[in-house]
C-alpha cells in the first residue's frame, strides 16, 4: 500500500504531525504497518481485526494483575537498540496474557521502542522456558494462560521512536539480511578502513615484520581530552596529562599545573579554545580544544594501548583537511543552535550548536559514507535501525572511565560531553550492532512466525482522532514522567539523520525551554488519558508504568488519570532489589517503579451513577463495581498481603474521588460510610469483599498466613489517625505505651500543624476504665466525627478569613473545609484558599489537588 501526499493532507491537522518534508515522511514510512505521521490506515486495521463492543453481550471480567513481575534487561531483544527507556517485553507479556485473549487489540500511545507490540506478538509462540515459568505463575494464582498472538496499535510523538518500534516489530529473513549487512560493511571497510589504522609500538618503538614493513593495528577507540588554561601562568593544561593518575586510573579533583605547579581544580578552570573553519556552515567558528591522548588498538586479536604518535597525528590532520563528499545532517540543535533546550549546558556544550558538532571529523566521514551506502540497499530500513542504534556510542557523548579502561557509553538522559571521551571505531560499532540485531531477529522471527500484526502511528496521544471509540481491548503504556527525560531533545540527533523531527508542541513533559511546568504537563497528560479512555472498551483495563521520585508528578499523573474518567484500582511498586511488588499505602516520595492499574467503568454504570449522583444509592453502586475490580488475593512468597485498596479508608477515598471527578456532592461522612460497608459487604482481615470474592479469599486464607505488617509514615494528621487505628484495633493501649511508638514514626512536614497526640486520641478514640485507648464502635465513631468536623470547620474558617500565604495549618481542616465547600458548590473559596497553600503541599495531596483542579474547572479558570 502507498502513502500519498493526499493521505498526508487528510491527517496533517492531527496534533503531533511531525516536522519534515512530505517526501522524507513518505520515504521513512512503511505503509500500512508504519507511517512517520498520523497513520491513515489504523481504522482499516481495527475494522479488519477488532471485535465490536456490545455492552449487552459483553462478558469480560478481570481483576487487576497484582502478581510479582521480575524481568532483567540482559536480553537480545532488549539490547537490540540503545533507546533511552524500555520496559522488558517479557514483563509486558504477563500483563497482556492476564488482561486479554488471543486476537485482542492492545494499544500503547507512548510506545518508545515498541516493546508492547513485541510482547503482544510473542504471546503467540514464547520460548519454552519462559512459557513454563509463566504457566506456573498463573497456576499459582488459579488462572490458565491463553497463549496466542495479540495485535497491537502503537503510537509515539517521536519519529525516531516509531521508526525504531517499526523495526522492532517487523520480522525479516535473517540469512538474507546477514548477507546484505556483510556486503555493506565490506564496502565501508574498503573506503574507510585506513582511517582506523595505527602503527604498533612497544615502549614507543615501532614493531616490524620480518620483511621490514611496520606492523599496523586496528584502532578500537581513541580517547580525546579537554584542554584547559591555567589561571596562574596562562599555559595550556591537557586534562588527561594533569588530572589522571596513570597508575590507578583515578581522576583527581585537584591537580597541579604541569607548567607552574599551581594547584588547580577543573571547576575553576577555563577551557582552551580553537578557531576552525566549518565547511558545512561555510564560516569560521570557535570550538573547545580537545586533543587525542590514548589509542586502544588490536593486533592479531590482542589489545594494546599507546600514546598517539606522529603517524596518528598526521592521520587525524589529513582527515580533518578532507572534504566529506556525502550527505550528513547539519541542522541547528532543536532548530535553535546555542541554548537549545533543557539538556543544554553552557559549560560542556560550548561551541556545540549543530548536530555535526557532536562527532569527530573521522567518525562523521565514516558515518556519512555508511549512510550513503545504506540508501537504496535491500533491508534499508533495518540497516538504518542498526545505524541509529549504534549512533549513541559513536559520538562525543560517550564517557571514558580510566579505572575501567572501557567506554561504557553516554550518561543516560543527557547530551553531556565529558572531558574524556572515546572516539569509537564506527566500523566496529556497526559490526557489533549488526550481531545484536541478528541475534534479536533470529529469536523474534522464530517466535512470531514471520508475520507482522502491529500497526504504528506517529502523532500526539493527546489527539488520536484517527482511532475509533470503544475499539481497544487493553492499554499498556509507559508515558513520559515530568522532567526525567527530554525526549524531543535527546531524539533530535537521531531524527536529523532520518530527516523527520518531533513536533514537540504537545510533548507531555516539564520543560523550561518549552515553558511547560507541572500544570501544563498535567493538562497534556489529562488530554492523553482522555483519548485513551475514549478508545478503550468499557470495563477494560489500562496499565501505566511510572518512573519518578517526585510526589507532585506522581499526584499529577493520578489526577490526570482520574479526570480522564478512569478509576484507579491498584498501585504497586516494584522493589528492584527483591524483584517483587509492594503496595503503595501513602503518598510518600516515589523512589521505585510503580505500576498503576485503572479501569474504564461500564457505560451503563456511568449513566446510572449520573442519575444517582449525590445519593447513598450512587455511593454503594460505585463501591460494588469498584470491589469487583480489585485484587482478591495477593500472594508474596508463602504469605498473603493486605490489599490496601479494600480497606475502609482507601475505599472512602476512591468513592470521594469518583464523586468529585463527576461533579457530584459527597453524600456521607467517613463514619457513615464505614458503617455502610459493614452492613453491605463481607469483612475479612480489615478488608471488604463481595460474597463470591470472600469465598475465594477464605479458601486462600485457610492455606496461607497473613502478612499484616503495614507500613505507615506519619506525615500528617490523617495518617496519624490511620496509624492509631491500626495499632489499637485489636490491642487497646495506654498513652505511655503509644507515645514512644508514635514519635518514632512521626515525620511531620514543616507546614503541618499536627495536634498533640492526646488531642488526636480524645477526638477520635475512647478510653476504657483501665486508661487504655481503643477504637470506638461504628455508632460512636459517627458521633465523634461530627463533633470533630465542627471543630475542624472552625479552624478552616480562620484560614479562610486570614490574609496572605498559609504557612502552618491542620491539613485535616483543609480537607474538611474543601469537602464542605464542594457540597455547597462554593468553588471560589476552594480556589482562593488553595492559592494560599504551599504549592508543594497542594501538589502532593491527591484529594486536595482533586478538589482544587475541579473547582477551577467549574469556575472556568
Amino acid at each position: 500500500m502507498k502513502l500519498t501526499k493526499e493521505m498526508l493532507d487528510s491527517v496533517r491537522n492531527i496534533d503531533g504531525f511531525p516536522i519534515g518534508s512530505d517526501e522524507d515522511i513518505i520515504e521513512l514510512s512503511d505503509p500500512p504497518y508504519y507511517t512517520a505521521c498520523p497513520n491513515p490506515f489504523i481504522n482499516d486495521f481495527i475494522e479488519r481485526y477488532g471485535r465490536p463492543y456490545n455492552e449487552e453481550t459483553d462478558d469480560y471480567k478481570c481483576e487487576p494483575y497484582a502478581a510479582d513481575v521480575s524481568e532483567g534487561k540482559n536480553d537480545p531483544i532488549y539490547n537490540a537498540h540503545s533507546y533511552h527507556t524500555k520496559v522488558p517485553h517479557k514483563a509486558i507479556m504477563r500483563y497482556i496474557l492476564h488482561y486479554t485473549k488471543p486476537g485482542d487489540i492492545v494499544f500503547d500511545g507512548f510506545c518508545g521502542t515498541g516493546m508492547t507490540g513485541v510482547a503482544a506478538q510473542m504471546c503467540g509462540n514464547p520460548d519454552p522456558e519462559f512459557k513454563f515459568k509463566v504457566e506456573k505463575e498463573f497456576e499459582k494464582e488459579g488462572k490458565k494462560v491463553e497463549w496466542g498472538a495479540r495485535r497491537a496499535i502503537l503510537g509515539d510523538l517521536s519519529p525516531a521512536a516509531t521508526f525504531i518500534a517499526n523495526n522492532y516489530n517487523t520480522p525479516v529473513d535473517t540469512a538474507e539480511f546477514e548477507k546484505e549487512a556483510k556486503r555493506i560493511l565490506d564496502e565501508v571497510e574498503k573506503e574507510c578502513g585506513w582511517m582506523y589504522e595505527t602503527i604498533h609500538t612497544i615502549d614507543g618503538v615501532p614493531q616490524k615484520y620480518i620483511d621490514g614493513s611496520v606492523i599496523k593495528g586496528r584502532i578500537n577507540y581513541t580517547v580525546w581530552s579537554d584542554v584547559f588554561v591555567c589561571p596562574n601562568c596562562s599555559d595550556e593544561i591537557v586534562f588527561w596529562d594533569a588530572a589522571v593518575n596513570k597508575e590507578d586510573g583515578k581522576v583527581m579533583d585537584e591537580f597541579k599545573c604541569p607548567h607552574c605547579g599551581a594547584a588547580v581544580n577543573k571547576k575553576n578552570l577555563d577551557k582552551a579554545w580553537k578557531t576552525v573553519y566549518d565547511k558545512a556552515l561555510d564560516k569560521v567558528i570557535n570550538q573547545v580544544k580537545q586533543v587525542p591522548v590514548l589509542i586502544n588498538y588490536t593486533v592479531d586479536n590482542k589489545r594494546y594501548e599507546k600514546k598517539p604518535d606522529e603517524f596518528d597525528m598526521e592521520l587525524i590532520g589529513k582527515i580533518d583537511d578532507m572534504d566529506i563528499p556525502y550527505w550528513y545532517p547539519t541542522d541547528r540543535m532543536m532548530f535553535k543552535g546555542k541554548n537549545w533546550g533543557d539538556t543544554w549546558r553552557s559549560g560542556y556544550h560550548a561551541g556545540i550548536t549543530h548536530v555535526h558538532h557532536f562527532y569527530t571529523k573521522r567518525n562523521l566521514y565514516v558515518l556519512s559514507f555508511l549512510f550513503n551506502v545504506i540508501k537504496g540497499a535491500t533491508f534499508e530500513r533495518l540497516l538504518k535501525f542498526i545505524f541509529t542504534g549504534a549512533l549513541v556510542r559513536l559520538n562525543k557523548t560517550n564517557k571514558y572511565i580510566p579505572t575501567l579502561k572501557i567506554a561504557p557509553g553516554p550518561i543516560l538522559g543527557t547530551l553531556y560531553i565529558p572531558s574524556l571521551y572515546p572516539e569509537i571505531n564506527v566500523i566496529n560499532g556497526i559490526s557489533n550492532k549488526i550481531n545484536n540485531i541478528k541475534n534479536f531477529q533470529q529469536i523474534f522471527t522464530k517466535q512470531t512466525k514471520s508475520t507482522n500484526i502491529t500497526t504504528i502511528t506517529t502523532q500526539s496521544c493527546s489527539s488520536i482522532t484517527n482511532l475509533k471509540s470503544n475499539s481497544i481491548d487493553y492499554i499498556f503504556t509507559d508515558p513520559p514522567f515530568g522532567d526525567n527525560l527530554m525526549y524531543s531533545e535527546l531524539n533530535f540527533i537521531w531524527e536529523s539523520w532520518l530527516k523527520v523531527f518531533t513536533n514537540n508542541k504537545t510533548e507531555a513533559i516539564i520543560n523550561k525551554m518549552q515553558k511547560k511546568g507541572l500544570h501544563e504537563y498535567q493538562e497534556l497528560m489529562e488530554k492523553c488519558f482522555s483519548e485513551m479512555y475514549r478508545i478503550l472498551k468499557p470495563g477494560r483495563w489500562m496499565t501505566v508504568e511510572f518512573h519518578n521520585s517526585k510526589n507532585a508528578v506522581w499526584n499529577a499523573i493520578q489526577e490526570a488519570i482520574l479526570k480522564a474518567g478512569f478509576v484507579i484500582a491498584n498501585v504497586r511498586t516494584l522493589d528492584k532489589k527483591q524483584g517483587s511488588f509492594k503496595q503503595v499505602t501513602t503518598t510518600t516520595a516515589v523512589k521505585q517503579d510503580l505500576v498503576i492499574s485503572a479501569y474504564k467503568p461500564k457505560e451503563g454504570f456511568v449513566k446510572r451513577f449520573l442519575k444517582e449522583a449525590g445519593t447513598e444509592e450512587g455511593v454503594w453502586d460505585f463501591v460494588s463495581q469498584h470491589l469487583e475490580k480489585l485484587p482478591i488475593v495477593v500472594e508474596v512468597g508463602d504469605r498473603l498481603d493486605i490489599v490496601d485498596e479494600r480497606c475502609d479508608y482507601l475505599l472512602y477515598d476512591s468513592m470521594i474521588a469518583f464523586h468529585i471527578q463527576n461533579g457530584a456532592s459527597i453524600p456521607m461522612g467517613s463514619s457513615d460510610f464505614y458503617a455502610g460497608l459493614k452492613k453491605r459487604y463481607i469483612e475479612r482481615d480489615g478488608m471488604y469483599f463481595l460474597p463470591d470474592q470472600a469465598a475465594i479469599y477464605d479458601s486462600k486464607r485457610a492455606k496461607l498466613e497473613l502478612n499484616d505488617q503495614l507500613s505507615f509514615i506519619i506525615k500528617d494528621e490523617k495518617m496519624a489517625i490511620q496509624w492509631l487505628k491500626y495499632k489499637l484495633l485489636n490491642k487497646p493501649m495506654k498513652y505511655q505505651e503509644i507515645q514512644p511508638l508514635f514519635l518514632e514514626e512521626l515525620h511531620r512536614e514543616n507546614y503541618e500543624s499536627i495536634p498533640e497526640l492526646i488531642d488526636i486520641l480524645q477526638e477520635n478514640f475512647l478510653k476504657d476504665d483501665d486508661g487504655r485507648w481503643y477504637v470506638p464502635d461504628i455508632n460512636r465513631q459517627s458521633d465523634m466525627e461530627k463533633l470533630r468536623e465542627k471543630k475542624l470547620l472552625k479552624d478552616f474558617e480562620e484560614y479562610k478569613n486570614s490574609k496572605g500565604k498559609l504557612k502552618t495549618f491542620r491539613s485535616e481542616a483543609i480537607r474538611v473545609g474543601f469537602k464542605e465547600c464542594w457540597r455547597n458548590k462554593d468553588y471560589e473559596t476552594i480556589v482562593s484558599v488553595g492559592e494560599r497553600l504551599p504549592e508543594s503541599f497542594l501538589q502532593e495531596d491527591q484529594t486536595l489537588l482533586m478538589y482544587y483542579d475541579n473547582a477551577q474547572t467549574r469556575l472556568g479558570v
